[in-house]
């Protein structure tokens, strides 16, 4: 049937209507759209790369001027700014090259005669560990490519000697050492193979121990000491790519799943001269225990080392001799729940003593620990949390160390003396947000950042400890600028109490022009782990204008830190989830919703949406099916839908063994409650995704169809889990997220 003229004329104007409303969105400053987000670097930060080279300077890479382009290493005074080219960009041209190269890192030798340059680097899991490695010798200029004949970016963790005369380095598994001077190379470890891996990691300890550079010079660079991982009996996870050719391949990983078999992990000390490698005697089962980690302590013939044993709730510190492989315990570490990895380990100048972040009193504080073991005195007392530690002073007798005891959701710096005593704020009392500091080698200078949920930040040089602002690094106007045209209100931190005197951080952020009489949908982030927090007031970057462009749209959206995230309110605050991951959380999670719709009338209960990735992908998944009369609609992105199919360090370490938590990982796992869905649910995961696996949603995805549930289900082809791989991902998937909220959460108010 034809149309009538009419009514063509009408769907004309609408488009043309349309179009316009679609133009001026886009050319309205004080508006947010996914394409000024995702498809442009308007609000795109600048941060700062420097890093400090002596105690009153610091070196940064910045853009050559010079004829070859390339980047300069400069050199730059800390009190008055003073800039010198330590290392133009024309020095690192290859020989019969006509461009320098790329650096991806750089180091020094210790007398910074020699640089040593990372470049060409290649991801390996989740991290760029594998590249080429070039060395410049300052005085001569010449530049010389480490590995002799090894392949193009197969190199990992070079590192030079601290006499400056060798590099050890690992390659196809193996630790090498070449000699600078008459350019020797020497394969120190020789079982390397696809089972057994020296002076790197498998994929668990990568990801849940922070580990990938398997080995560590000797103070007088005589010795290596090294991790040796047997991998083998470790079952292999298998991931298939669909896209890259015409018949599909495989990517295989070890990956031991929770309660299955870990990699053998020992430790062991290779001479620069060669020869057998000795043997650390640790004791226990090298499978059921993990080396966390390795270090040389003072003197040069002891070796300290982290073990936990594989329900990780003790840490034993001990010194090795790297002669004997003996070992001696000088400090344990236990907690009924787990213990965390000691990060803060600093050897006092005395070499006799060192410091230690321990919960043994219930509070996160710093302890000094001696060398011959006893029980070691407590130097931040208090019922506060010691963040992190960042320097120790000994020539003022003092710590210095990041906390937050009045509020969990900011960060500023403070210092305390040895003896415990004279804690003092040194961040000014009237600045607000997050601070972060690294301090200079002399605790006399740090490079400070500081920012709020709604201000980017700013990095500046400040002296220590009267935090006077020597001068401004980075400001972020243009950023700024920007953020400050935008229609917004002011984030809101606040407290939810949800009874039983629990009380939750929360953050809200409203319509800019909300009116208090109507109803507006609700919608939470979430993640509620143990590893990590939302409600922080720091700049978050496009994550936090994604929210704030939902806010213009028409959405309150909220995120609350529940009870188990590792917000500084006590050990009780953080490990009250353990063997109960999944199942507190949601809780609390679902009492403040409930409370929050009882108090602020412009919530619409009605109309409550809950979204999250990874872990907040599984507390989404929780959420709508444990509480579906609360919920009505959720986006689950790379969820841990069964626990059983998560790695073991993580999951163990929160949860304990599967046979002896039955009941904790059967209530915690979402999958379990997948037939009570009743809302609209959307489940996002790449099919790359090493991390947590596209299987786990995949089972998800058969309980729900077995229950007959609907749901809308995206897969993103051979991405991983940051589903960011490969031209327009990002932008793609924010806008099916937003599409899947316009429709099923209608913004605005009623």
């Amino acid at each position: 049937m034809k149309e009538p003229r009419h009514s063509a004329r009408i769907l004309l104007i609408l488009v043309v209507l349309a179009t316009s409303a679609g133009l001026a969105e886009e050319s309205d400053p004080s508006r947010l759209t996914l394409e000024r987000l995702y498809g442009s670097s308007e609000f795109h930060g600048e941060g700062f790369g420097g890093r400090w080279f002596d105690a009153t300077s610091y070196t940064t890479l910045e853009r050559s001027n010079g004829p070859v382009g390339g980047r300069d290493i400069v050199r730059h005074d800390l009190e008055s700014g003073e800039r010198e080219v330590l290392v133009p960009a024309a020095h690192l041209v290859p020989p019969g090259e006509s461009s320098p190269l790329g650096i991806d890192e750089y180091d020094w030798s210790e007398d910074r005669s020699l640089l040593l340059v990372y470049t060409s680097s290649k991801r390996v899991w989740r991290r760029n560990t594998r590249g080429d490695y070039w060395v410049l010798d300052r005085s001569s200029r010449e530049l010389r490519k480490l590995g002799g004949d090894a392949p193009p970016s197969s190199l990992m963790f070079a590192k030079l000697s601290p006499t400056g005369t060798h590099v050890a380095y690992v390659h196809d598994n193996d630790i090498w050492l070449e000699d600078l001077r008459g350019r020797d190379i020497t394969q120190l470890t020789t079982d390397g193979s696809d089972d057994i891996v020296n002076g790197t990691f498998d994929w668990v300890y990568e990801e849940e121990l922070g580990l990938r550079d398997g080995f560590r010079w000797s103070p007088d660079g005589r010795w290596i000491a090294y991790w040796q991982l047997d991998t083998s009996g470790v079952r292999e996870f298998h991931m298939i790519n669909n896209v890259d050719s015409l018949y599909p391949t495989l990517t295989t990983i070890r990956y031991p799943k929770v309660g299955e078999q870990n990699s053998a992990a020992r430790v062991g000390v290779v001479s620069i001269e060669g020869g057998e490698t000795r043997w650390i005697e640790l004791p226990g089962d090298p499978r059921d225990n993990y080396v966390a980690r390795l270090d040389w302590a003072p003197g040069g013939d002891e070796i300290v080392l982290q073990q936990l044993n594989r329900l990780q709730n003790t840490n034993r510190v001990a010194l090795a001799n790297a002669l004997t492989g003996k070992v001696r315990t000088v400090l344990v570490d236990r907690d009924d729940a787990w213990v965390d990895v000691g990060d803060d380990l600093r050897w006092l100048a005395d070499g006799k003593r060192f410091t230690w972040v321990s919960e043994r009193d219930g509070w996160r504080h710093v302890w000094i620990a001696s060398r011959e073991g006893g029980e070691p005195s407590i130097v931040t007392p208090g019922e506060y949390d010691v963040i992190d530690l960042l320097a120790v002073d000994e020539r003022d007798n003092v710590i210095y160390f990041i906390a937050s005891p009045a509020d969990p959701t900011r960060r500023s710096l403070y210092r305390v003396r040895l003896d415990g005593t004279g804690l003092e704020r040194i961040t000014p009392e009237s600045a607000e947000g997050t601070h972060s500091y690294r301090v200079s080698p002399d605790a006399r200078h740090a490079f400070h950042t500081f920012s709020t949920a709604d201000t980017p930040p700013v990095t500046d040089i400040v002296r220590l400890p009267g935090h006077e602002r020597v001068r401004v690094l980075v400001d972020n106007e243009k950023l700024r600028k920007r953020v400050e045209k935008l229609a917004r209100r002011p984030t809101e931190f606040f407290r939810v109490d949800i009874g039983e005197g629990v009380e939750l951080d929360a953050w809200c952020l409203l319509p800019p022009d909300l009116d208090p009489e109507k109803r507006y949908p609700l919608l939470v982030y979430v993640y509620g782990e143990p590893a990590g927090q939302t409600v922080l007031d720091r700049w978050t970057g496009r994550g936090g204008l994604w929210h704030l462009m939902l806010a213009q749209r028409g959405w309150v959206v909220m995120s609350f830190d529940n009870r188990g995230t590792p917000a500084p309110r006590g050990r009780a605050w953080r490990k009250s989830v353990y063997r109960q991951v999944g199942v507190l959380a949601p809780k609390d999670q679902a009492a403040a919703v409930r409370r929050v719709l009882a108090t602020r009338r412009y919530l619409d209960a009605d109309r409550v949406g809950v979204w999250g990735w990874s872990g907040g992908g599984s507390m989404t998944l929780n959420a709508m099916f444990k509480y579906p009369e609360l919920y009505h609609t959720g986006i689950s992105i790379a969820p841990v839908p069964n626990q059983r199919y998560y790695d073991t360090i993580y999951q163990e370490r929160y949860m304990g063994l599967p046979r002896d938590n039955v009941d904790g990982f059967r209530e915690g796992s979402p999958i379990n409650f997948a037939h009570r869905l009743e809302g609209h649910l959307l489940v996002v995961h790449g099919t790359a995704d090493d991390n947590v696996h596209y299987q786990g949603t995949e089972a998800l995805v058969d309980e729900l169809i077995r229950h007959n549930r609907p749901f809308t289900m995206m897969a993103y082809p051979n991405r991983r889990h940051g589903i960011h791989e490969g031209p327009n991902t990002t932008r793609h998937l924010r806008a099916l997220m937003l599409r899947f909220l316009e429709h099923h959460l209608p913004p605005g108010p009623r």
